[in-house]
């Protein structure tokens, strides 16, 4: 295959923020730079920006020092799809495609190419402009680790750090009041970031959405820890988790996302039951949006570097509208839009489950 004819490129981050997006637009823009010569435009927000035509030059300098920096410098969105747009008309909002108008904003500045780094939304509508004539390539990104086709996501690993940091302080006050204490971690719709820190701090009961739990078999579980002198349990509750026969607990619902569902709040709730069923204290912690800030791990600064600088190199290949992944330990890549409409969520065989059980941690089964 030929290599691509490009000369200008723009950089975009959308979805929730997470660690080490900044250094996937570091490696994006140094690589563009330093090695094909080439232009390179910031879109700001995400698609909102690209919506309103907010788009800016960028420069080494731009870039410069921003690799241990959390978040992202060019703003991100998660509420903003292109081909369903809320438009207020009068009194009334309807949602139009505004997308056409998203690729004249590119066009009238010679732009044809953008590098768009985010998660299953993101990406539905980068493989949706691709249809539209735009040049695409895509760097996965989600604390989640729930993106299909790529082993792991960079902002995986600091989150896990977070959530694990915070189950080691929950051990000291747990133990000093004879409590029960849940921690409530993010992962929508699938338990990664609860089964990695769970078994990493040491909880004594993990549950996950791929795991329906009883909620008999937890409180037997932390009663039996209780008579034989263990006087306290730790639990670490994915915010997807769900009871046998139940439904995920679902905070709120934003109706211009495209993902509507915000869950949250089942640790409170598992708390209240746990108390009733045990007789001891319990008390639940949602970490919230502490697990997406922060300066991103060493793992997460290197795993995005190679992203950005590999959607670089695949794109001046000549090999374009592709997904950049890890597989077994290698970069790779896959069709943007194999993405679509799909989730990894941990499989049951996973050896981390296999190891936790065995040094006898609870999945309320």
């Amino acid at each position: 295959m030929a290599k691509a004819k490009i000369k200008k490129i723009a950089v975009m981050t959308g979805g929730g923020d997470c660690p080490g997006l900044n250094a996937v637009i570091r490696a994006v823009v140094k690589t563009a730079i330093n090695h094909y010569d080439l232009e390179v435009y910031g879109i700001e927000d995400g698609y909102q920006g690209l919506i309103e035509d907010r788009i800016h030059p960028l420069n080494y300098g731009n870039v410069s020092g921003i690799l241990t920096v959390g978040g992202t410098i060019l703003g991100s969105s998660n509420t903003s799809n292109p081909f369903c747009y809320p438009i207020t008309l009068g009194k009334k909002t309807v949602n139009k495609d505004v997308s056409e108008q998203c690729v004249i904003n590119l066009t009238k500045r010679g732009i044809d190419t953008m590098i768009c780094i985010g998660g299953d939304g993101t990406m539905n509508s980068a493989a949706a402009f691709v249809k539209k004539g735009l040049t695409v390539m895509g760097v996965p990104k989600t604390i989640d680790n729930d993106l299909y086709g790529t082993d792991i996501t960079f902002g995986f690993d600091t989150a896990v750090n977070t959530a694990t940091e915070a189950i080691d302080k929950l051990h000291t006050t747990a133990s000093s009041h004879h409590r029960v204490m849940l921690l409530e971690v993010m992962g929508r719709y699938a338990g990664w970031i609860a089964l990695y820190a769970g078994a990493a701090g040491g909880a004594d009961v993990i549950l996950i959405p791929e795991i329906p739990y009883d909620i008999s078999k937890v409180a037997d579980y932390v009663m039996r820890r209780s008579r034989t002198g263990r006087r306290f349990s730790i639990i670490c509750v994915a915010e997807g988790a769900k009871a046998k026969g139940g439904k995920m607990v679902v905070a709120k619902k934003i109706a211009n996302s495209p993902d509507p569902i915000r869950l949250g709040g089942i640790s409170f709730m598992l708390a209240d039951q746990l108390a009733d069923l045990t007789g001891i204290s319990c008390r639940a912690v949602n970490l919230g949006h502490v697990q997406r800030g922060g300066v991103p791990s060493p793992f997460d600064r290197a795993l995005a570097t190679q992203f950005g600088h590999y959607a670089m190199e695949l794109l001046m290949k000549g090999k374009p509208n592709r997904l950049v992944v890890m597989k077994n330990g290698r970069l790779d890549s896959i069709p943007l839009g194999q993405t679509a409409g799909r989730i990894k969520t941990v499989p049951m065989n996973h050896t981390l489950i296999a190891a936790a059980k065995a040094v006898g941690t609870s999945f309320g089964i």
